[in-house]
């Protein structure tokens, strides 16, 4: 079974001695639940893995319950240390003050056991730790998979990848893109926002966020107003409301509305967003056009590469804690602007042979950026890019 690199960081820092809670925060349909049997199989020390997934939203006493099975079984075994891990934690109720409770209890009393918690929905872990369990926990985020886990894992190629995303469960129903397209919108979509946002937060108009993401993921890679955006949906509301659910959407990793860099933080709040996906997937799942058709047409094919190294960009800029922008100035643009501290990087993606670009240029002299980069297919072409650390760009 493929293993991510996020499960070695995982396994070392439960290694250590117990001194934080470990959360393994992600997007649903990524592996969170498999990295973390993968972890159990490997560690040397007992484990209990237990997942909310039929216990009652209400009914917080069955944390303590299994916190209590987890003590009884450290002292049964006489073993040094033991690992509760509790998969879905967000969907109890007040979850955050009873692990808070019992691991304080556990600190106390010199209890050894090791905690992992894993959650799909960002929205409300985030808001338990902060709230609850500060100073008590590290996050590893698990983003969507890259192309080169994709590829060595599924033997997807670069076009593949594009088109059909990075959900590991699907990767075995792209030779049916009916039964694949069912998978994405009734699995992923509908789940993520039926449970982890209608469910988990107070939206006056659900209609109007639905209808809200599909838009944008037919607008992904594009420059498109909340103003505009408002004219082709079909509920009532206003910019403010849609600027709130493209909050949730994206702290979901769903849909991002990256915004204009400018140098003012002023003027970037303010700006027109480009809508990005996290993951391929949920754009081609509402494209008229199937893989075959796709890539032979050439637009068409270099919008959906430009989808997919924003997709690529956005995962990592929040694993990575960086910031990503486009740039803008009447007829010049730069597709995607990173920033890190001080250090800006402008990229463009063209799909066809390119050794320059003005908009690199004028970029680049406005804001002194520290690097440039132009992918194109006669210099670095995107497949290459797509299995590029991002992060070595600022090194």
């Amino acid at each position: 079974m493929y293993e991510r690199k996020q499960l070695y960081h995982l396994k070392k820092r439960l290694k250590e001695p117990r001194k934080f809670i470990q959360v393994l925060l992600g997007p649903r349909q990524v592996g969170k639940t498999t990295l973390a049997q993968q972890l159990s199989e490997q560690l040397s020390i007992p484990f209990i893995l237990v997942s909310t997934d039929t216990v009652p939203p209400s009914n917080s006493i069955w944390i303590d319950q299994q916190w209590e099975n987890a003590r009884i079984k450290l002292s049964t075994l006489k073993s040094k240390e033991i690992l509760l891990i509790i998969d879905e934690i967000q969907k109890i109720q007040n979850w955050s003050e009873v692990i808070k409770k019992n691991w304080d209890l556990d600190s106390r009393n010199k209890t050894p056991i090791k905690v992992l918690l894993l959650g799909s929905s960002t929205l409300t872990i985030q808001k338990g730790l902060t709230e609850s369990l500060a100073g008590r926990f590290e996050i590893i985020q698990l983003p969507h998979w890259t192309l080169k886990e994709m590829g060595d894992a599924f033997g997807f190629t670069p076009e593949q990848y594009v088109y059909y995303g990075s959900y590991p469960g699907a990767a075995e129903l792209i030779n049916d893109e009916g039964r694949w397209k069912d998978y994405i919108l009734n699995s992923i979509i509908e789940t993520t926002i039926s449970k982890d946002i209608l469910q988990l937060t107070a939206i006056q108009k659900p209609a109007l966020l639905k209808n809200l993401f599909e838009l944008a993921c037919r607008y992904s890679g594009e420059i498109l107003s909340y103003t505009k955006m408002l004219g082709q949906l079909r509920d009532a509301g206003n910019t403010t409301t849609l600027a709130h659910y493209q909050e949730l959407l994206n702290k979901t990793w769903m849909i991002s509305g990256i915004q204009k860099f400018s140098g003012s933080n002023v003027s970037v709040k303010s700006s027109i967003p480009k809508w990005l996906v996290f993951n391929t997937a949920l754009s081609s799942v509402y494209s008229e056009s199937n893989f075959v058709e796709s890539v032979k047409q050439l637009d068409l094919w270099g919008r959906r590469i430009e989808q997919a190294v924003g997709a690529y960009l956005l995962n990592q800029a929040r694993i990575n804690d960086f910031e990503l922008y486009y740039w803008r100035d009447v007829n010049e643009e730069v597709d995607f602007v990173l920033k890190k501290k001080k250090k800006i990087i402008a990229l463009e993606v063209k799909t066809s042979r390119a050794k320059f670009h003005t908009g690199l240029q004028i970029f680049s002299e406005k804001y002194k950026t520290y690097k440039n980069i132009l992918i194109s297919s006669d210099s670095l072409p995107w497949q290459e890019f797509l299995e590029f650390d991002v992060v070595k760009l600022f090194e």
